[in-house]
């Protein structure tokens, strides 16, 4: 169920620093980035643009900067064509743009399609700031996306998944440098990451949770008495999703015998439930890292985090869980990004042909 959202401060706060660390303004008055120098006035609409993002259509810290990071090589790409003000820019310069992605910088489909969202949005922000007579994306055409189904896991799969990490896995460091009562301290934590492991590995299959959401939970959101953690996904909605009792048992164990020799003063935690070795919150990287390697564990290959969201959501509906149910529970807006998932179970298709055919 999608709840009061709570305040944003903290994540424009976020994205305000991630900006910061993107850009350096060079002496030319153009802003540098990863594709190559910006002109100034694509850099004061960028700016803008950002902030329009940010605040009035309320995108996450990721779909942020993937929207600028695809507005980053749009606005360099002209900067080097020597187009410097936005009247100059034609359709035909965004047609090259967009063929470019393809040969040039060898993106598949999908890359291409959120280039072009990027682009459309961008430039229909500027017409409706009347900063533009006309708009030349208007001629752009979304091209066809062909729809992968998600690798899904077995039953065995996720059981050998969820049983990888054992104690040992990490060896303690070696910290000669630190005091003896400290380092006694710190060896028991590092024998102990292994808790973690499962207890992240049992809630990303118990909930389907991405891993950005997983990364963002704080102990406040676990609520052991309802059975339930409450997610932050994408758009800063919240929605309350159940935990089976596996997945409870681990956290618990981790909150008990882990988690305490993680902490550090100062609150360095942030309040966040799961840590790494040095009592900093988990990043989205680390936790594909922590999957990737105890699927290495398990003898599996090609095992992500959103493997087991694909996992999760396949054995609900292979349960019979009604599909409305599985998409509020993996916060999809649309049902037709759930509906993929229909497509997955066989045996079910196979059921409703062998009863409703009449050759079945």
């Amino acid at each position: 169920m999608n709840t009061k959202r709570p305040s944003a401060a903290p994540r424009r706060r976020a994205v305000d620093t991630a900006l910061a660390r993107v850009e350096v303004k060079s002496r030319r008055g153009r802003t540098q980035t990863d594709f190559g120098p910006i002109a100034r006035p694509f850099r004061a609409c960028k700016e803008s643009f950002a902030g329009f993002l940010r605040v009035e259509c309320g995108f996450s810290l990721n779909t942020l900067k993937a929207y600028l990071r695809d507005l980053d090589l749009l606005l360099a790409e002209l900067t080097a064509q020597n187009i410097t003000t936005l009247s100059a820019i034609t359709p035909r310069h965004l047609v090259k743009h967009i063929a470019g992605l393809r040969t040039t910088h060898c993106m598949v489909a999908s890359s291409v399609a959120r280039h072009l969202a990027t682009i459309k949005v961008f430039f229909r922000w500027l017409r409706g700031r009347n900063l533009l007579d006309e708009n030349p994306a208007d001629i752009l055409e979304r091209p066809t996306r062909w729809k992968n189904l998600p690798s899904v896991m077995s039953l065995l799969q996720v059981k050998q998944l969820l049983a990888a990490p054992q104690p040992g896995d990490d060896p303690p460091l070696n910290r000669g440098d630190e005091p003896t009562g400290q380092r006694r301290r710190r060896s028991r934590a590092d024998r102990s990451l292994w808790i973690r492991d499962r207890a992240l590995l049992e809630l990303l299959y118990a909930s389907g949770l991405r891993a950005s959401e997983i990364a963002g939970v704080t102990t406040s959101d676990i609520l052991p008495t309802l059975g339930v953690v409450r997610v932050t996904g994408k758009g800063n909605k919240q929605r309350l999703v159940p935990m089976g009792k596996p997945a409870l048992d681990a956290l618990q164990h981790y909150l008990n015998d882990c988690r305490p020799l993680l902490v550090r003063p100062r609150r360095r935690d942030q309040g966040r439930l799961l840590l790494s070795r040095s009592g900093l919150p988990l990043e989205r990287v680390a936790v594909w890292q922590l999957v990737k390697k105890n699927a290495k564990l398990a003898g599996l290959v090609d095992v992500h985090p959103h493997t087991l969201r694909h996992s999760f959501a396949t054995h609900l509906l292979i349960g019979g869980a009604d599909l409305r149910v599985v998409q509020e529970l993996l916060g999809h807006a649309d049902i037709v990004t759930t509906q993929i998932y229909t497509h997955v179970d066989r045996t079910t298709l196979k059921a409703v042909h062998r009863k409703f055919h009449p050759r079945g």
